[in-house]
């Protein structure tokens, strides 16, 4: 079989077909809604966005097109970051700071009724809550956060450990690994570059639509002979005989394996010696090729 061209010399039905973009997620629709805007303007089947954010909340949106839609399960084990305005409810006490902080470690919070998941207590880590501003009863907070955590519940119990009652103003995500906000395209961004790539200049959408590898940057990676990456086609999963390197990584942890000019083969669960003459290294999770 044909496997999938290196990341670099994709031409540009390829690169939409496993590609992402680094959205700026406007206000106002909800994620769902921009995801599909994405994928008739890129003109490919499928399309799905990395961690939902309410109408509202702007910001860092990956949108995975194509088969990239299978890497979906990669943002669920990174981190995120958001920048809050946080709307207190009497004057801000002297202590803002310290109670602020004093929430960064692991917190106990439960779904708002109008979460799609069910409404049991859970812990999530807060891995750095800053104030970056405040005035009069409003307060700009950065929060670095495990996915899963719901701000606006956050915001609720800030302001009940404040004493002063709070409720979550602005929300803008600036942050969910590995994109961040260094490089946000808007709508009209790709909308333009699409339309040039019609006349023959390549040169803007590959600015705007990132190969997909770009989501397994911060996964160890292993890599695999192309015959090893023909079988993982089929279903196979990686056995030390096809492994040529592998970075460390933890057993049971979610690698990413590529072919030796770096395009993506699978995701999957390390549970074997890749040092090993012989048996299982990889067990598949998502096939990409």
């Amino acid at each position: 079989m044909s496997l999938r061209a290196p990341p670099g010399d994709r031409d540009l039905t390829a690169r939409l077909n496993f590609g992402v973009v680094n959205l700026d997620k406007p206000p106002g629709p909800s994620a769902h809604q921009v995801a599909g805007w994405v994928r008739d303007l890129a003109g490919v089947g499928r399309a799905a966005h990395a961690g939902t954010l309410d109408p509202k909340v702007t910001g860092c949106l990956p949108v995975m097109l194509g088969d990239a839609t299978r890497l979906a399960p990669v943002f669920l084990e990174g981190r995120k970051e958001y920048v809050a305005v946080l709307e207190l409810h009497d004057r801000r006490p002297a202590d803002l700071d310290d109670v602020i902080t004093s929430f960064e470690g692991e917190i106990y919070q439960k779904p708002p009724r109008k979460s799609a998941v069910s409404r049991r207590l859970r812990t999530r880590t807060i891995h750095a809550i800053d104030v970056l501003e405040a005035r009069d009863r409003q307060v700009l907070i950065r929060i670095e956060c495990a996915s899963g955590t719901y701000i606006r519940k956050l915001c609720h119990d800030l302001g009940l450990a404040l004493g002063t009652g709070a409720h979550m103003g602005h929300l803008r995500r600036t942050a969910t690994d590995p994109f961040d906000d260094r490089d946000l395209v808007t709508l009209h961004d790709l909308a333009d570059a699409l339309a040039v790539a019609e006349t023959g200049n390549k040169g803007p959408i590959r600015g705007v639509v990132a190969p997909a590898e770009r989501v397994l940057r911060d996964l160890p990676a292993v890599v695999v002979a192309p015959s090893a990456a023909e079988q993982v086609a089929t279903g196979a999963p990686v056995y030390a005989p096809g492994v040529l390197s592998a970075d460390e990584s933890d057993p049971d942890a979610l690698v990413a394996c590529y072919t030796p000019d770096g395009s993506a083969v699978c995701l999957g669960r390390r549970v074997g010696d890749p040092d090993a003459e012989e048996g299982l290294v990889v067990g598949l999770e998502r096939v990409l090729v």
